[in-house]
């Protein structure tokens, strides 16, 4: 029998004790979402704390928020990611698609805890926001009254930005054009409609400088290559709270909407990923992101604990829903493909 020595007992005994000091290698979750100061509140508000509470770790990607990308990742086997935060006409795309599973809300947190149309089957809402008009006070003599000025060419001329996407500039196209709010979507779901809702882009189409991610409207008015642009509420408030640009926001004929976060299909983390939809959907927890950026919670129990000096700012303060729009999701849900297609063929014009 082949002896062992006493230094080599050692090492062994040794190497042991270290292997069992040694932390199992930690669980990581993944995250992809649209970047920019909104997905920097994401990690202060929920990422990180839930990390720490988890110990874990946690990854983030970014993307510009088009299906395509989830899409290619199932379709190809490849899905690095467990949970991406998409709009909601995008979950119903998605879940259509096959591309996001169906959520188990007793995983979750009771579906009637949620404001109506946040709780879908394959997504679930994290918050509330508003699609307004910024512009610089430092540069427009006369501050616009109304998302809809934008069209204004004559009162407010030079370039002005805007998404590089149908929705919202199809509905304020047809307000501009005279559709009443509570008439959008009927016209919109007309061919008529869209024909209408086209012709008034085109008036506008030579001035506009299109943005894809949400933090271009902010860099796009501090280096004043337009007047005025439509952007995401919390962007513009960040800019001007901690960047403390001269921007103002105008508030009506806003469009409200939704942000959701879903897990596409094959996700390797799917327990944690459900630990992780959990968290956020607790009361407390889901009214810290107001903290970070001025988006309103999602869940009907967590508005008591929003910050005091937050509440103004949101979307959903009284003074900001004198006139305004709710985005209908089931509409981009059912059309979104066919006005994207022909959004995109009017660009290429």
């Amino acid at each position: 029998m082949k002896r062992v020595s006493r230094t080599t007992l050692l090492a062994l005994a040794s190497a042991a004790i270290v292997g069992q000091l040694q932390p199992a290698s930690a669980e990581e979750l993944t995250v992809m979402a649209t970047g920019g100061a909104w997905q920097a509140a994401l990690r202060q508000a929920w990422f990180e704390p839930f990390a720490k509470k988890m110990g874990i770790k946690f990854n983030e990607q970014e993307y510009t928020g088009e299906l395509g990308k989830i899409k290619a990742m199932v379709e190809t086997g490849n899905v690095p990611i467990d949970l991406v935060t998409v709009e909601t006409s995008t979950v119903l795309q998605g879940c259509d698609a096959g591309v996001l599973i169906r959520l188990d809300y007793s995983k979750v947190a009771d579906r009637s805890r949620f404001l109506p149309g946040t709780a879908l089957d394959c997504g679930v809402g994290i918050d509330v926001y508003g699609d307004v008009l910024a512009y610089d006070t430092t540069v427009l003599k006369e501050a616009p009254t109304s998302v809809l000025d934008i069209f204004d060419t004559k009162k407010f001329p030079g370039k002005r930005a805007m998404r590089k996407a149908p929705a919202q500039n199809l509905e304020w196209a047809l307000m501009a054009d005279g559709v009443p709010i509570a008439d959008i979507y009927k016209v919109l779901g007309t061919l008529a409609g869209v024909d209408r809702a086209f012709k008034k882009l085109d008036t506008i189409k030579k001035d506009i400088v299109w943005w894809d991610a949400g933090a271009q409207p902010p860099q796009l008015l501090a280096s004043k290559e337009v007047v005025m642009t439509t952007a995401w509420n919390g962007r513009i408030q960040n800019a001007i709270d901690q960047d403390k640009r001269p921007f103002a926001i105008v508030w009506d004929n806003q469009i409200v909407e939704y942000d959701m976060i879903a897990i596409p299909k094959s996700a390797k983390n799917l327990d944690l990923a459900y630990k992780y939809l959990a968290y956020a959907a607790d009361p407390e927890v889901g009214a810290r992101l107001g903290r970070f950026i001025p988006y309103g919670p999602v869940l009907t129990d967590a508005t008591p604990f929003v910050p005091k000096e937050v509440l103004p700012k949101l979307p959903t303060a009284p003074d900001h829903m004198k006139s305004y729009l709710v985005g209908d999701v089931e509409f981009w849900g059912d059309h979104g493909e066919d006005l994207v297609k022909r959004f995109n063929a009017w660009l290429a014009q």
